[in-house]
């Protein structure tokens, strides 16, 4: 038989291996024949059973060769530039077709034309529930479904630092974007979701929303907001099969950033602020960039992530696992 031939020839160069083979090949070749008929056994088994598992598995399996996202269709808000445009770039590079919703038409116009055929535009101000059901909407005539919902559109502050001087009504400005339109979106994508039971939200949220003193009051509190609704989503839409995260960045040099810092050290040109913001960091050599966090996105937004729910992504390079105590050297 097969077996005992191969036995033998394996028994005839066992002498140049230890002893213990030695021994093995005078005493126990039943033993080793044994032990093989089993290990081609499982490896006939392993076969079948790949054979009879669903080709979902494979998809999932082979997904950073074949495309994270193959197939699916997202609506992005707030996607004309900085980490929006990261992610609906990211999101097609791994077969998605994406939708970008931006308040800014022009600029919103040019990214989908820059993205290539995968990538469309709609003009929408998060503030008006009617443009969200309208972008929502829109998706869906486009391309029948709606997969994953990404609500990336905010806006920064320039408030006052002190609560004493807080301008309320840029507060309600502020959280009208940052809050009432991740919620919008979130009730929307929820309306098309729900029918099919199945979905990915995601939302940005922020490292200033899980610590005091990063950012100035109004911002902070918006970005903790955005971490609480979705764990309070979550609860809800799991029975649908409905996933919904947010992602928590550090500081990143988009545009976005830029004209925050910019408000508050005008005599700093943009290459220095760049260069002000990655010195923040605290992981070595290691810079923190849009496309950083549109990776994560993209993680949270496939099937690898299938069962990642009410989660917050944090994307600090360790910022926020940790204070060190600045001890007096000795």
């Amino acid at each position: 038989m097969v077996l005992t031939w191969l036995l033998k020839n394996i028994a005839h160069h066992i002498p140049t291996f230890p002893v213990s083979l030695s021994i093995l090949k005078e005493h126990n070749i039943s033993l080793i024949e044994s032990m093989l008929r089993i290990g081609f056994r499982n490896i006939i088994n392993g076969f079948i059973c790949r054979a009879s598992l669903p080709q979902s598995f494979y998809n999932r399996e082979l997904s950073t060769q074949t495309g994270r996202l193959k197939g699916k269709i997202a609506l992005i808000t707030g996607a004309a530039s900085g980490i929006g445009k990261a992610a609906a770039a990211k999101f097609i590079s791994n077969g998605a077709k994406v939708v970008i919703a931006d308040i800014q038409h022009q600029l919103g116009q040019a990214t989908a034309t820059e993205l290539g055929p995968n990538a469309t535009f709609i003009p929408c101000d998060v503030t008006k529930e009617s443009d969200v059901s309208d972008a929502v909407d829109f998706t869906i005539s486009e391309h029948k479904r709606l997969d994953v919902m990404y609500n990336n559109a905010g806006v920064p502050c320039y408030t006052p630092p002190s609560i004493v001087d807080l301008d309320l009504a840029v507060f309600d400005r502020v959280m009208g974007i940052n809050v009432r339109g991740v919620l919008a979106g979130i009730k929307h994508a929820s309306r098309v979701m729900i029918p099919s039971r199945t979905g990915s939200i995601l939302c940005t949220a922020s490292v200033t929303g899980m610590m005091g003193g990063l950012s100035q009051h109004t911002y902070s509190v918006s970005k903790s907001a955005v971490i609480g609704i979705v764990k309070s989503m979550a609860a809800e839409l799991c029975q649908y099969g409905i996933r919904i995260n947010c992602i928590s960045p550090f500081a990143v040099p988009t545009p976005f950033a830029l004209d925050e810092l910019s408000q508050i050290y005008p005599q700093i040109d943009a290459e220095q602020l760049v260069k002000m913001i990655h010195s923040f960091g605290v992981l070595g050599k290691a810079t923190l960039e849009p496309g950083d966090v549109a990776d994560a996105a993209v993680y949270l937004a496939s099937d690898d992530a299938k069962y990642v729910s009410g989660h917050n992504l944090v994307v600090d390079g360790g910022f926020t696992s940790f204070k060190r105590l600045e001890l007096p050297k000795s």
